[in-house]
């Protein structure tokens, strides 16, 4: 190809600033340059159309340089916002506070009203033994009542100190045990002879009673629990009433009781009537004590019962009545009186025994050969081994 003139004005195909126009690499496909409108033109920051841009280019010509994207912006900051969610959680929580202070607060209060008493004897006692053993004494003492509870309790007048309730509970490595004394069992109580059981109370109180059963069942006493009529009343309405099961119909003046066979509700003065009575039965004194353990664990039972930590109200009124008839010995802790409660409560059924003295006659004479056996099961500790033989709802074999 002959050389092209200087100064035609023509650009020559293969000069680098024309590569453009001829297509470089492109197989000599030739044509004119690109319109504008069919360019993608990168994006300017702040040029506009037709006006030159700090580090732009002007519009028509390719762009040399690129703006850096702006940096992204900050995640916004949430902030808390205490709305009435909040202040419903806050009360929550406050109440919630009270209501655990009220609950340790009511049975502290209630500990200062328990009456304490001596009933740990002197001289010699058996050695300690495994688990714990409870003496639960029912005591007959009118001094807590006015004389119109007397006349509508049926108590009657009677002067001075005796029991009409006389309970061992053990609790231990097995099930818990529950065994009724009667009281007019025949016994050698210590300085008196050979008489019954309850005049050991009436003689020396507390201390002589717990002497008496040490000595003749060879069971050592840990703690010391005495309830009284008025009490008792107290405490069994506290809890709502109880459920009592009776054989047949009773109707017992001297008790103030008159009711029909089955299973029934009993407020206060109806469960005392009931626990008390002894003169609709041929047992006498011997289904008596199968009453009062029906009674004692029903108010167990009903005591620890969940409604009884969730309803305020009945919560302190069991406690004002349990201050107002409890008589504990000076040895026995607070702890140990809610352990007891809560042993009361498995008693019964398969969660407990339930026992009246092993007997051999309706004199209550203790039977000399049952009597000691079950005696040792409780000394060791043995609940669990305890045959059906020895432990029945009249003693009775």
């Amino acid at each position: 190809m002959a050389d092209r003139p200087k100064g035609s004005g023509t650009p020559e195909e293969g000069t680098p600033e024309y590569d453009w126009l001829y297509g470089s690499g492109r197989s000599g496909r030739q044509g004119p340059p690109p319109d504008d409108s069919t360019r993608v033109m990168p994006a300017t920051s702040t040029a506009s159309s037709g006006q030159r841009g700090s580090g732009g280019r002007p519009p028509g010509g390719p762009s040399r340089t690129t703006t850096a994207a702006p940096p992204p912006r900050p995640a916004p900051v949430r902030r808390r916002r205490f709305g009435l969610g909040w202040l419903r959680f806050g009360w929550l929580k406050l109440i919630l506070l009270l209501w655990v202070v009220f609950m340790v607060a009511v049975p502290l209060w209630a500990w200062t009203k328990v009456e304490k008493v001596d009933a740990e004897p002197d001289g010699k006692r058996p050695v300690e033994q495994d688990g714990t053993t409870y003496l639960l004494v029912g005591s007959d003492s009118r001094d807590d009542l006015t004389e119109a509870e007397r006349k509508e309790l049926g108590t009657g007048g009677a002067v001075g100190q005796r029991t009409d309730t006389i309970m061992v509970l053990h609790t231990g490595s097995g099930p818990n045990l529950l065994m009724s004394i009667p009281r007019d069992s025949n016994v050698e109580v210590p300085g008196h002879g050979v008489t019954k059981i309850n005049a050991a109370f009436a003689y020396g109180g507390p201390e002589l009673l717990v002497r008496t059963i040490e000595q003749n069942t060879g069971i050592r006493i840990d703690d010391y629990v005495q309830i009284g009529f008025g009490g008792f009343v107290g405490m069994v309405d506290a809890v709502g009433g109880i459920e009592i099961c009776p054989k047949t119909a009773m109707d017992d003046p001297q008790a103030n009781l008159k009711i029909e066979k089955g299973c029934q509700e009993a407020d206060g003065k109806t469960a005392l009537g009931y626990a008390r009575s002894r003169k609709t039965s041929g047992l006498g004194d011997i289904d008596r004590a199968r009453q009062q353990r029906e009674v004692v664990s029903g108010v167990g039972s009903k005591a620890l019962s969940p409604w009884t930590f969730i309803n305020p109200v009945r919560y302190y009124e069991l406690s004002t009545a349990a201050a107002e008839s409890f008589t504990v010995g000076e040895g026995t802790s607070p702890i140990s009186l809610g352990k007891f409660a809560f042993a009361m409560t498995r008693v019964d059924g398969s969660k407990g025994l339930t026992c009246g003295v092993p007997i051999s006659d309706l004199a209550v004479t203790w039977d000399s050969e049952r009597a000691p056996q079950l005696f040792k099961h409780i000394i060791e500790d043995d609940t669990e081994g305890i045959p059906d033989n020895l432990c029945t709802p009249t003693g009775m074999p």
